[in-house]
């Protein structure tokens, strides 16, 4: 068995196409790159390999989480905690 080692080049966009009437389907260059489900009450996103990205009011929302998730990560905006957070531990010295 072989591994896909397909990889995308970040600009490339994605393309969205409506599975069902609850389920849009992205692709990226032909390969599957996740998809957003309408669940009754939110549009919950899944990438590639299933793992949830969240859930949102809407679609367009839910659809950028999915665009900006293979976006490179030098490229993202950092929404979390300050930079002083964000660092790595220092070792102790002996």
């Amino acid at each position: 068995m072989t591994m896909s080692t397909t990889t995308f080049h970040p600009t490339d966009p994605l393309t969205w196409k409506q599975a069902d009437l609850d389920v849009h389907v992205a692709t990226r260059d032909g390969e599957f790159a996740g998809f957003v489900e309408f669940d009754g009450t939110a549009h919950v996103v899944r990438d590639a390999r299933g793992a949830d990205l969240g859930t949102f009011a809407d679609l367009d929302d839910a659809q950028r989480a999915l665009e900006f998730s293979h976006e490179p990560h030098s490229k993202r905006r950092n929404l979390g905690f300050p930079a002083v957070f964000r660092r790595r531990p220092r070792r102790a010295r002996a």
